[in-house]
């Protein structure tokens, strides 16, 4: 079945209004993007993005603290935010009954929500402590996504990770809230998705009701983030005391999606033909062949494919034998391009290649729960929400040549690879 053609509206504040009526059950999925990220944030204020999106849970003027989670839960959702390069999202997924009630809720933080020293330090708190769940005390952790941009990049906004560093953290101040909300949290630098069970003329009306009187701001500039690819293959070394076996990373600079779709869609591709499935190329070599990899991974985008503005990354990932050489891991890779590039694919594994890219995509973004924010992901940063439905279509454009040429791009002088060496430096625990 054809999929409900999306709806745009615009209020006179400014915030941006998507909506797509399926018929996938009573259910209801509300996100609403801001265009904040860790990419937006100051040397001295690494990780407040991150903590931002803590502090947007911990009442407004209308909700009491912990209530947010509490009626959203209550009426049989769910609900999460996370905090990404270039947005913030707030999103959930409930029953169609409790529409009113969401959009009252996020339209009260949009407009007023209340930042207390109390509420400030027990996020502080909190965040730390994911940083230490997730960073610190587990294998492989935030490996290479908080690492990698450190070495394939050279400025602050590309480099550091969004978790930030304790002392930082430490120093904000309510006032430092205060000031982040009126710069980036304005209407005008929002988008409101709605999807799921819904009419759409209903849902305009409620949207009226609950989000036209929020005064208009200033809207924050969209950061300039691009710099220079590098000249030289840039190598790091990240010791992980946790991780069982060595591991390499491996980041490229994709190609900017606005004015290269094909060139990126190209790339989304050749990740598939090189990683997915047992008869991939990296897999069934290093995998299948040798047996000297566990696992091999690669993708486009730190977080996804097209969930950032340019720059962003190609990763690849692959965790080996101790016996086995990053510089190895490397050679390998390199000749399975150098063939790709000069003899080009077979048509088979295109026709392979693109079939699971496409299902791939079906399969992530199938579910209401993760349709909604990435509709609004797009509009935010491409002004495109459709390209969720029409992607998987344009990657049947990619052929042969396009991958030879995007493995071709791929060339050692212009890409980042940090070794991952079990233990501490030294040696010691």
């Amino acid at each position: 079945m054809p999929v409900p053609r999306l709806q745009r509206h615009m209020l006179p504040n400014g915030l941006r209004v998507v909506i797509q009526p399926l018929t996938s059950g009573p259910t209801v999925g509300v996100s609403v993007h801001y265009g904040v990220g860790f990419r937006s944030e100051s040397p001295s204020r690494s990780g407040f993005a991150h903590l931002f999106e803590h502090l947007m849970f911990q009442g407004s003027a209308r909700i009491p603290r912990g209530d947010h989670f509490r009626l959203i839960q209550s009426a049989g959702g769910a609900i999460d935010g996370s905090t990404h390069q270039d947005y913030t999202v707030f999103h959930q997924v409930f029953p169609s009954n409790a529409l009113e009630r969401v959009l009252f809720m996020e339209a009260d933080r949009m407009r007023e929500p209340v930042f207390t020293v109390e509420s400030l330090r027990t996020q502080v708190d909190v965040v730390k402590e994911e940083i230490r769940l997730n960073l610190m005390n587990k294998p492989y952790g935030g490996f290479p996504w908080t690492v990698l941009p450190s070495v394939l990049f050279s400025e602050f906004h590309n480099t550091h990770n969004g978790y930030g560093d304790f002392s930082a953290l430490e120093k904000v101040s309510v006032a430092d809230c205060e000031e982040f909300f009126e710069t980036y949290y304005a209407p005008g630098n929002a988008v409101l998705t709605v999807a799921g069970d819904v009419q759409p003329c209903q849902v305009m009306e409620l949207v009226w009701r609950h989000f036209a009187d929020i005064p208009a701001r200033t809207v924050p500039a969209v950061s300039e983030s691009d710099e220079p690819a590098p000249r030289g293959m840039r190598t790091g070394v990240h010791h992980d005391r946790r991780a069982p076996l060595p591991a390499t990373a491996i980041g490229y600079r994709l190609p900017d999606p606005r004015t290269a779709p094909l060139r990126y869609l190209a790339h989304m591709v050749l990740c598939s033909l090189l990683s997915t499935g047992d008869s991939s190329r990296l897999r069934r070599r290093l995998i299948g062949r040798t047996g000297v990899a566990t696992d091999v991974s690669m993708g486009c985008g730190l977080f996804g494919a097209l969930d950032a503005r340019h720059p962003d990354l190609l990763l690849g990932v692959v965790v080996h034998s101790p016996g086995t050489s990053t510089d190895a891991v490397i050679a390998a890779l390199d000749e399975e391009l150098h063939s790709l590039a000069a003899e080009g694919p077979t048509p088979r594994e295109v026709d392979r290649a693109v079939a699971m890219t496409a299902a791939a995509r079906h399969r992530k973004f199938d579910s209401l729960a993760l349709r909604t924010p990435a509709l609004g992901t797009l509009e935010l940063l491409f002004g495109r929400a459709e390209l969720l439905d029409k992607l998987p279509g344009a990657l049947s454009s990619v052929d042969a040549v396009d991958l030879a040429t995007a493995a071709q791009g791929l060339i050692p002088d212009a890409r980042a690879v940090v070794q991952l060496v079990p233990g501490t430096p030294g040696g010691n625990e």
